[in-house]
């Protein structure tokens, strides 16, 4: 309390507080009366003959348990925001991770690593009894969160205690463990070092010479944590149920290095994958491979950017007459964040794609929770019925014989009121008096106001907006200066229509009480109008037959799940329905794969006609037919597998040239009405060239000038999420 009287509340205060305290009456109880000050000893003395000890401690802690919840006895409680915002067994589960926040970051200071370990378990089974001090020091310290606080959370999954809890509760799923490998940059690439991968393969390493389906994954992790071991349960189970190689990426992260350096990464592993033909992590490259891109959280981001980086590169190979980098076959989305620009308010275009009549079913609770979010603060004003929401229909006139319609011109001219018309007319009458009382009734109240899901669930126990603000600051770094509302390579939900009606099949994962839902409707919409508007122009061009329809389910499928939120794919062992929502992904895959493997013969024919008399056609030959190098497993190793080809494979040029990611067509693609302003800190493309010859783009990374302020004052922001102090000094 003393630290509120002085205005300046503080840790160190109140430790010093606690310490005079504990001083005081300990000192107290060793010098002073046994029977307490004189006004009381005589009171003492009497209980010490009724009470025993033991009597005395219970009843002690009893009405200290009685006075700290006086006020919900009386029914003078503060009412509970997430009473029935999730189902029962996702707030079980957010009940077990809360504390186990609160346990780990509670502990997290604490320099021996065993003891660290055994005290965070400690302060765990504290806070599982010690609910609401949980929920109250994990609001305290997501109010201040920096990048350690960040990894200590979401790295707790592989700490030894709870690591083994969790493989205990997992079903035995493959056979094979996860073998860690490294992926060779492709030939034009601006970076050498090779990319760390986990591959998830229940089979030996020569069996995947048998394979040309590939699951290429991009954890999730805030762009600043989480490797693909945090995310095992996940990838075990699609190794398990689809038999199939799921490659899944160690991209580098945040602050280190900052946006687009992880996109890069991910980008160049495609790049090997398709150049090599699947030989860089050991399948035969006699083929080339089908590849399924997934993604969760910030790796749905990462993901969906990749996709939009192949389609650009596309269209650049195209104009240079090259061979264009294949697709991915699909993509699936779960709880993707795709707007970096947070904001309070949906626009009209938004909310035009999440009440379209085709999505109406899907979509109405979220649409429900929309409403909500006005009412709950007039719990008193009646309620709109739904019809209201319906466009109004234009006035009808009453018919009434009174009114007569007459020529302008026919009419006499007007002439002022008499004095006695004026009286009659101020006079109230019954219809004047029925008028103004239904006038003075309450009426309904409405709002076209439309929160964004960021906001309307910001008291989410597992995403809030202090942790998307310190993660987007920790990704864009303290340099750059991106412009969020043209970039779509950073927010994917701006991407233009020109790349959408591209994009290959994609499915959404998303929980309805997710902060994040708004960008899965929003940008599953704007695919299905994109695909839908080609679909129009297909057909009235006469390239479709007139009795085709439209089947949204072959281009977008959308799975909101009730009552659940964020990252429930991260704790299935004290959420178990999440292995549900595991495998109706892993059958989205699988669809994905069997529908395309259905084309394979009508799809080789064509490739083949296409190829031949190709400039580039002996060079296609000649990559079909390279030698493999030989493999091992390394999933007893401490070294990961490295997988590369043979070192005198030469790569097709139309994947030799650098992408050009950040280019000033692709921005104004985004926004044609506003122009661009480059910003200091882009990159820029070099004047020089490559080893290859190829001119190359300068790193995204490139630091901004010291005198901007701008740059300056992000500099400061990110500092401070990272433990830096002004000077640059490392914080305690």
């Amino acid at each position: 309390m003393i630290d509120h009287v002085l205005g300046r509340p503080s840790v160190q205060f109140r430790k010093i507080q606690v310490f005079a305290v504990v001083s005081f009456w300990s000192l107290y109880l060793l010098r002073g009366n046994k029977n307490g000050p004189p006004l009381l000893r005589n009171l003492s003395a009497r209980l010490s003959k009724q009470l025993s000890a033991w009597q005395t401690l219970v009843i002690t802690l009893l009405w200290l348990y009685i006075s700290r919840n006086f006020a919900k006895i009386v029914g003078l409680g503060s009412p509970e925001p997430l009473a029935n915002l999730y189902t029962r067994s996702y707030f079980r589960a957010t009940w077990i991770t809360t504390a186990l926040d609160a346990g780990f970051w509670t502990a997290m200071k604490i320099r021996t690593k065993w003891l660290r370990d055994l005290a965070s378990m400690v302060f765990t089974c504290y806070y599982l009894i010690a609910a609401e001090q949980a929920d109250e020091k994990v609001r305290k310290v997501r109010g201040l969160l920096t990048v350690d606080h960040l990894r200590v959370s979401w790295h707790k999954s592989t700490t030894p205690y709870l690591s083994f809890v969790t493989r205990a509760m997992r079903p035995k799923l493959t056979r094979y463990p996860p073998r860690a490998i490294r992926i060779p940059r492709p030939g034009g690439s601006s970076y050498k070092d090779p990319v760390n991968a986990w591959l998830y393969f229940d089979g030996p390493l020569a069996a995947l010479k048998n394979h040309t389906n590939v699951v290429l994954d991009v954890p999730g992790g805030g762009f600043v944590a989480m490797n693909p071991r945090h995310h095992e349960d996940k990838l075990l189970g699609w190794a398990a149920k689809l038999e199939l190689p799921v490659l899944s990426l160690d991209y580098r992260k945040a602050p280190e290095h900052p946006y687009p350096y992880a996109l890069n990464e991910c980008f160049d592993v495609y790049r090997s994958l398709i150049a090599s033909q699947g030989r860089c992590i050991g399948l035969s490259g006699s083929t080339m491979p089908r590849v399924v891109v997934t993604g969760d959280s910030a790796g749905g981001n990462i993901a969906t950017g990749m996709v939009l980086l192949i389609l650009e590169n596309n269209e650049n190979q195209r104009h240079s007459n090259q061979e264009p980098l294949p697709s991915p076959e699909g993509l699936i989305l779960i709880y993707p964040s795709l707007d970096m620009n947070i904001g309070n308010w949906m626009s009209d275009e938004q909310m035009a794609l999440i009440q379209d009549r085709r999505t109406q079913t899907r979509n109405k609770n979220v649409l429900r929770r929309k409403s909500e979010d006005y009412y709950k603060l007039t719990p008193d004003t009646p309620h709109p019925s739904d019809d209201e929401d319906k466009p109004l229909s234009p006035p009808v006139i009453p018919k009434d014989d009174s009114i007569v319609t007459v020529d302008d011109k026919s009419l006499p001219p007007l002439k002022p009121p008499t004095d006695a018309e004026l009286e009659m007319i101020s006079k109230p009458t019954l219809a004047n008096q029925s008028t103004t009382l239904a006038s003075s009734k309450p009426r309904l109240l409405k709002t076209r106001l439309a929160m964004s899901s960021m906001i309307s669930y910001f008291n989410d126990r597992i995403l809030t907006p202090e942790m998307m603000r310190a993660m987007i600051i920790l990704y864009v770094g303290p340099h750059a200066r991106p412009d969020f509302s043209t970039d779509y390579i950073l927010s994917p939900l701006l991407a233009p229509e020109s790349l959408l009606f591209k994009f290959p099949k994609t499915c959404f994962l998303t929980g309805e009480r997710d902060p994040l839902v708004d960008d899965t409707v929003i940008f599953a919409g704007r695919l299905r109008q994109a695909k839908h508007n080609l679909f129009v122009q297909r057909k009235e061009l006469g390239l479709l037959k007139s009795k085709d329809t439209f089947d949204e389910k072959e281009h977008v499928e959308v799975t909101l799940i009730p009552g659940i939120s964020h990252g429930f794919l991260q704790f299935v062992s004290v959420f178990p329905e999440g292995w549900n929502h595991i495998f109706r992904c892993a059958r989205w895959i699988d669809e994905i794969f069997e529908e395309r493997e259905g084309r394979t013969n009508t799809s080789d024919s064509m490739n083949d006609e296409r190829i031949v008399g190709h400039p580039f056609h002996h060079q296609y030959q000649h990559d079909r037919h390279h030698r493999r190098m030989p493999t091992e497993s390394s999933g007893d190793e401490d070294h990961p597998l490295e997988m590369s080809t043979m070192s005198n494979v030469k790569v097709n040029d139309d994947v030799d040239d650098e992408v050009n990611y950040f280019t000033h067509e692709r921005r104004q693609a985004a926004s044609s009405s506003r122009p661009m302003r480059n910003g200091k800190g882009r990159g820029k493309m070099r004047k020089g060239g490559g080893e290859d010859g190829h001119p190359r783009e300068k790193s995204m990374v490139s630091l901004a000038s010291e005198e901007d302020i701008l740059g300056r004052r992000m500099k400061e922001l990110a500092g401070g999420l990272i433990g830096m102090s002004h000077d640059g000094a490392q914080t305690p």
